[in-house]
């Protein structure tokens, strides 16, 4: 009998060389984060690094020391800096040590989480059902866990769409539905509604945007007379998307306006709380997102105000049998059985796109546990607090001027000298913003709003401090009297 080949494995050679290797790590992983505020926020990545990370596919092995090695060097130092205390850049948390572990727990035990009879199923449904009492809904609702808000946004149209149309949508196709579907919502929403309507074959025109009012909110009175021109001219109105804290100001829509028109019209009712839905953790500001309990599906985001490590969003849907029918889909090779492996009555896979899931259960099960959710609501209303405290720093500057009204934890505002044109004005804060990012001091983002080009600050991180916001201050302030200085010198 002919002898067989040498057989391979991926584990290691030896044991204990990777338990010391793993250790190292695990120590350089806490220091990097114990010692975040010694670093610059961001530091462009160099050109050295860039050429080394478009080396060839590697053919032989490297070994894990040389692997880990080029980690450190190479990728380490550059990153996008959303740990840092003074990142408040677009909308992100700033993780923690212990979701760092829960992620390297969840690639260890290593399941596929589409379904089956094992227990990260029922941590899972755990999690989901904690997220349903965060946003009112009941615990027969359906839901999922996704990457983020623009997914789970994604799953609550996808059913909005199906739940509305008149028909089948799977069996016959969208070209099928007799009259045109319109959905609602502010031109304050995100893009990512916008992306999700495109992709679910509707189009464009499919969304219609209603202007916001002073506020930044929904314009609850501009929509009941957008609904009614849309019947009379034959569409058909199908879903109003309500925003919790919207990306641009952190204004938040009318919930319990937008729910009594969607009850009163037989609309569906969306809202996308990927900022705002935690709200209700807070002690104080709980009352903000009021009418969010009147919603047939919600989005929100865990790796955002929760800290939760990337990725970690969910999508809950009030009718679980309409979340089900928008995506179940069971061939032989997954057909449920009675008894064994393939049992079991969580099968997440038919609730969503995915049936290779990974594990973000868990750290977010471990995060909840290690922390509390009252521990989480105090941070919420602690961010609120600096918000409000920047936005008084702004205030107190003669320099400075607050663009948008603070109502959570998004300050708008610009460098404003005096004297200067919209378009003038528009570029020196744009060049400000670079300059923030370029020193390291701090990373905001920016924004427009009518028109007027502005720096954005979300103050989402958890290690952020007075000190962080006030030194920040001083930053714009100093770079915007170095450009009228080199201004003036020449001759602008």
């Amino acid at each position: 009998m002919k002898e067989p080949p040498k057989e391979i494995s991926l584990d290691p050679a030896d044991w204990s060389a990777m338990r010391a290797l793993a250790h190292r790590a695990v120590d350089d992983a806490i220091d990097y984060l114990a010692t975040v505020r010694d670093r610059p926020v961001w530091q462009p990545t160099p050109d050295s690094v860039i050429a080394k990370l478009q080396a060839p596919l590697p053919r032989e092995p490297q070994g894990a020391e040389q692997a880990y090695a080029d980690f450190r060097e190479w990728v380490m130092p550059y990153q996008m800096g959303n740990t840092h205390p003074r990142f408040w850049s677009w909308y992100m948390g700033g993780g923690t040590a212990f979701g760092a572990l829960a992620d390297f727990l969840a690639s260890t035990v290593n399941p596929n989480m589409g379904g089956g009879n094992h227990v990260g199923n029922y941590v899972e449904g755990q999690v989901v059902d904690w997220c349903k009492d965060i946003v009112g809904l009941p615990r027969d609702s359906g839901g999922l866990l996704v990457s983020g808000g623009s997914m789970a946004n994604f799953v609550g149209l996808a059913v909005a769409r199906n739940a509305m149309a008149g028909i089948d949508v799977r069996a016959e196709g969208v070209a099928a539905i007799p009259q045109p579907l319109v959905f609602y919502a502010s031109t304050e929403v995100h893009s990512c509604a916008q992306k999700a309507i495109e992709l679910l074959g509707l189009g464009q025109a499919a969304l219609r945007k209603i202007p916001a009012d002073a506020e930044f909110r929904f314009d609850v009175s501009a929509l009941e007379r957008a609904i009614a021109e849309d019947r009379a001219a034959g569409k058909k109105p199908c879903c109003v998307i309500g925003t919790a804290a919207t990306i641009n100001t952190g204004s938040v829509d009318d919930l319990n306006g937008l729910a009594d028109i969607c009850q009163r019209e037989k609309l569906w009712f969306h809202v996308d709380g990927a900022i705002g839905a935690v709200l209700t953790l807070s002690p104080t500001h709980r009352k903000l997102v009021a009418g969010m309990e009147r919603a047939d599906s919600v989005a929100l985001d865990l790796h955002k105000w929760l800290q939760v490590p990337f990725e970690a969003g969910c999508a809950i849907v009030r009718d679980r049998n309409l979340h089900r029918s928008t995506f179940a889909l069971t061939p032989e090779y997954l057909e449920h059985t009675e008894r064994g492996l393939a049992s079991g009555p969580l099968w997440f896979s038919e609730y969503g796109l995915q049936l290779s899931r990974g594990f973000r259960a868990l750290k977010v099960w471990l995060s909840f546990k290690e922390h509390g959710v009252d521990r989480y609501g105090r941070l919420i209303d602690q961010t609120i607090e600096q918000a409000h405290h920047l936005a008084a720093l702004v205030k107190a500057a003669p320099d400075l001027e607050l663009m948008a009204p603070v109502v959570v934890n998004i300050v708008c505002f610009r460098y404003n000298p005096g004297g200067l044109s919209v378009e003038e004005l528009n570029a020196l804060n744009e060049e400000l913003l670079i300059r923030l990012h370029e020193s390291g001091i701090a990373a905001p983002s920016y924004t427009t709003l009518n028109g007027e080009y502005c720096l954005r600050a979300a103050l989402s991180n958890h290690r952020t401090l007075h000190e962080d916001l006030e030194s920040a201050i001083d930053a714009v302030r100093r770079f915007g009297r170095e450009w009228a200085i080199a201004a003036a010198s020449e001759g602008r």
